[in-house]
């Protein structure tokens, strides 16, 4: 065997033995609490409150910059929960958000102003100023940390009916410091954005509940619940100025011992990216994220508080951009050549249509088995997909993994540069919600 065929057969080896716990562990979490994998396939999003006021204090916590495209539905889907605190960090917004946003949400939404030069320094420098106004609100109307939760939500987000009402129990285990809930595209009308509806709704989602076994779910950038006494442990401020802040808290939080887990009765719904040239843009920025986590292996290898799987874990996670995606953007052409080659002669043994097409399935199966996995899965994840659009969006995967290779490559090489440069995700305007009649209004700043 050559070198080139070994280091493939390692890697797709150790790529499938990853990817297949984790769905297993996740199918197996999903049967235990006796759901269907297609529960939420068909629910409401930013429309259903919670059943009664929460027993923990929730803050609702969303960095804007110039969101006045969705900000206004946002902030109606979270004020209408009982009992909750909505609080917007307008980050030097040159558009409508702040207006918008307190006309959508009223009395029960309070607009923190930041502005330049302190302004639009990253997302987490907004949630970190976002953070010091909750705690001086906790502090003033007594609450404990153990008791308070922070939900960060982006701009587009819509939480599931009924969200709180599933989130909010996991926390009544003390160690449970976060809790992040599965993603779904709501603009999921063209192939580009129905193809980010099958990543995030199809095998992510159900991997993400597979992690939960070892307590090292990743934190998204919506829908990220937080305990504030975990937030605490994390420093004066826990978001750092990574271009993933979300990941890099999640890593923080696992290593200080905290458990980090997730629901399949609860979600979140957001807007897809819906021009290519953004989608890379947008893409380039998580993986160069992603890729800087390797920084932080010796502190998980280290932690007293991460177990040996735990720690496993979330190492391969966090060298998957480096021992995965680019190593198998050019191995993926080198076994592709040569599988054509050996399919060749394969096909000169058959003397007869039936023994070609045995092998041209056989062949196909083989090479596409996680694609046809995959497409079957996302179908059962939500029956009105289709059986046969399932498995098509699947198989459409060999083509939109260029995507990733060439998102992988450009953040290497942003990374090789030094750039760090932090570009939001574009939004598509939406249609307003109707506006609340506005009792007085804060803006903080």
């Amino acid at each position: 065997m050559s070198l080139v065929s070994l280091v493939a057969t390692l890697i797709i080896t150790s790529s499938m033995a990853y990817f297949v716990l984790l769905v297993g562990s996740g199918l197996k979490a999903i049967r235990r609490t006796g759901t269907r994998l297609d529960h939420l396939g068909a629910t409401a999003y930013g429309t259903g409150p919670t059943a009664e006021g929460p027993a923990l204090a929730v803050y609702f916590l969303v960095p804007c910059l110039d969101e006045a495209e969705v900000i206004g539905r946002t902030v109606a889907g979270l004020t209408i929960n009982p009992g909750t605190t909505t609080i917007v960090v307008d980050d030097g917004s040159d558009d409508d958000t702040a207006a918008l946003a307190l006309a959508a949400g009223g009395a029960r939404v309070e607009v923190v102003r930041r502005d330049l030069p302190h302004a639009r320094q990253g997302k987490g420098e907004a949630l970190n100023a976002g953070l010091a106004r909750v705690r001086q609100m906790v502090a003033t109307r007594g609450q404990h940390p153990d008791q308070v939760v922070v939900c960060v939500m982006d701009a587009d987000g819509r939480l599931s009916e009924r969200a709180l009402d599933h989130v909010l129990p996991l926390f009544d285990r003390p160690h449970v410091g976060g809790v992040q809930l599965q993603v779904r595209i709501r603009n999921r009308d063209s192939f580009l954005t129905r193809f980010q509806d099958f990543e995030f709704w199809g095998a992510s989602s159900v991997t993400q509940i597979g992690r939960s076994a070892t307590g090292t779910v990743s934190l998204g950038g919506n829908a990220q619940f937080s305990r504030l006494s975990a937030l605490d442990s994390a420093g004066e401020r826990p978001w750092t100025d990574s271009l993933t802040e979300d990941l890099d808290l999640a890593i923080t939080l696992a290593l200080r011992g905290w458990e980090l887990t997730t629901t399949p009765f609860a979600a979140v719904e957001q807007q897809a990216v819906e021009q290519v040239p953004l989608l890379l843009r947008q893409r380039t920025r998580w993986y160069q994220g992603h890729l800087m986590t390797i920084k932080r292996l010796p502190e998980i290898w280290r932690s007293p508080h991460l177990s040996h799987v735990a720690a496993l874990e979330l190492s391969f996670y966090c060298l998957s951009p480096w021992i995965l995606t680019l190593p198998w953007s050019v191995l993926f052409h080198v076994c592709l050549g040569d599988l054509i080659l050996n399919g060749s002669a394969l096909l000169d043994f058959a003397a007869t249509p039936v023994a070609t097409a045995v092998v041209v399935l056989a062949w196909y199966l083989l090479a596409f088995a996680p694609a046809v996995f995959n497409g079957v899965l996302y179908w059962r994840r939500d029956r009105r997909v289709g059986l046969w659009r399932g498995l098509a969006m699947g198989n459409y995967m060999v083509l939109t993994n260029y995507l990733s290779f060439a998102c992988a490559w450009k953040a290497l090489a942003r990374v090789l540069r030094g750039e760090t440069a932090w570009a939001k995700t574009a939004r598509t305007r939406e249609t307003p919600e109707p506006a609340r009649a506005l009792t007085s209004p804060a803006v903080a700043s």
